[in-house]
């Protein structure tokens, strides 16, 4: 991760307009620049070699492109002044080239649907794929922000899990707010201890395993809370659903944050499902952040 820098994704649209402010935004938050970023993709047809890939400079594609970019540029200065603005326009396929810039930024930031969204997807494809390959956390514009709300962070104990947290609080700094950790727990998603783990015990009952998971949570919690001692955190354990858990939390949040993949994840699958479930139903912007491996 390069630090620094914020990238936007633009299509012309009216989902990813409002990325533009939220990235704008967080830019400021961060003192970093906002770089402007739209994929073209040359429609169906091949120019002549060693000419350029937008077409003649009066044609009608690079004036559209032109304008498109201009607006989204000028949408983001309007919001937040002080930013420095860049621009880019790179030939390629939307989620390639999106995933190239996130190499070299510590947030991507795009909108929940594009031009080529299909009706009855509430996620476009970009968004979804992007949170699962990016290089960095990936923040998915939905609805519009609560200005006056926490950030909602799921939690469920796994190292993965563990990136997501540290960019909740992260966050709740930068926004001068609360925290939110949920942790939702149900008998099969109960992980079975190590041997010698003695922290959580399945011989007590439904109130014996509540109280595991509750220290799991504070665990989970633990050193976070100690490098951040002025954000106030509020702890929700939740016998139930994560999916159905964080989608109701985040009707009240100005952020969700999840891991591209928790405790229960497939082997092979870069997103869960708790995070595709947010990134399709969430009442507000989520944030994907991945592992190690994805997270540098």
């Amino acid at each position: 991760m390069v630090a620094g820098r914020v990238v936007v994704g633009v299509d012309g649209s009216a989902s990813g307009l409002a990325a533009v402010e939220v990235a704008a935004y967080e830019a400021r938050l961060r003192g970093a620049e906002l770089r402007v970023v739209h994929a073209f993709l040359w429609p169906a047809m091949h120019p002549p070699p060693g000419s350029s890939p937008l077409g003649p400079p009066a044609g009608g594609v690079r004036s559209t492109v032109e304008r498109l970019v201009h607006e989204a540029v000028e949408r983001a200065r309007t919001t937040e002044p002080e930013v420095t603005v860049s621009r880019a326009v790179v030939p390629g396929e939307p989620l390639t080239v999106l995933e190239v810039q996130s190499r070299a930024a510590e947030l991507v930031v795009v909108g929940s649907r594009g031009m080529g969204g299909f009706t009855g997807l509430l996620a476009g494809s970009t968004a979804v794929h992007l949170a699962a390959h990016g290089r960095c956390p990936v923040l998915v514009v939905r609805e519009e922000p609560r200005a006056d709300g926490p950030v909602v962070v799921g939690v469920d104990g796994s190292p993965a899990g563990d990136r997501a947290v540290d960019f909740a609080f992260a966050e709740a700094v930068l926004h001068g707010t609360g925290l939110v950790a949920v942790h939702a727990w149900t008998v099969r998603s109960t992980p079975m201890p190590a041997a010698r783990d003695a922290s959580v015990r399945y011989t007590d009952g439904p109130a014996g395993r509540a109280q595991g998971e509750e220290r799991l949570l504070a665990e989970a919690l633990a050193g976070h809370r100690e490098r951040h001692p002025d954000v106030t955190v509020r702890q929700e354990v939740v016998h139930g659903g994560a999916r159905e858990a964080l989608i109701e939390a985040s009707r009240s949040a100005r952020l969700t944050v999840v891991g591209a993949r928790g405790r229960g994840g497939v082997a092979g699958l870069l997103l869960g499902s708790v995070s595709q479930a947010l990134l399709h139903h969430a009442h507000g912007p989520v944030a994907v952040v991945r592992g190690t491996d994805g997270h540098r």
